[in-house]
């Protein structure tokens, strides 16, 4: 099941690009992003934090930091950042958990072919640990900008 808008923000310890350790818990107090999407270095994703990246400025500016969430392994995480001078933070889900707990690991199918994978979904989650908001099956053109739109209204609510 799906995590929705109203519903607490799982805990989750997890390494980003770089091997370092995030928790939910360091970033209690502010509201926060977490995109979830399928694979490094594939178009659609490269395109997706190519988009959060060129908008970090102004998601730091709002004290918004933006995560991006996959289950590949951190390596893979930082030759991605590399190849594409990614600015946000990438962390590795390898084990599913987060990915697991928000229920955005689902069956995919294409070309007649079923497999799972990564349902392309972002949260805004607010500085007291809640979900304000779900955009689910993403579409990448405009995404990025869609959700500073919404962080900025809920950094200024806080």
């Amino acid at each position: 099941m799906a995590i929705s808008s109203g519903q607490t923000c799982p805990d989750f310890n997890l390494p980003d690009d770089h091997g370092d350790m995030v928790t939910s818990a360091d970033l209690k107090g502010k509201p926060f992003i977490l995109y979830f999407y399928p694979k490094d270095d594939t178009s659609g994703c490269t395109r997706e934090a190519v988009e959060f990246s060129g908008l970090k400025a102004e998601f730091d500016a709002i004290g918004v930091p933006v995560l991006g969430v996959s289950p590949d392994p951190v390596a893979k995480h930082g030759k991605f950042r590399d190849k594409h001078d990614l600015t946000v933070r990438l962390l590795s889900d390898e084990d599913k958990s987060l990915i697991g707990a928000f229920g955005v690991w689902v069956e995919k199918s294409m070309y007649g072919r079923k497999y799972m994978g990564v349902d392309r979904t972002t949260a805004l989650i607010g500085g007291d640990g809640v979900v304000a908001r779900i955009w689910e099956k993403v579409k990448v053109p405009g995404h990025a900008e869609e959700v500073l739109s919404a962080a900025r209204a809920l950094a200024g609510s806080q």
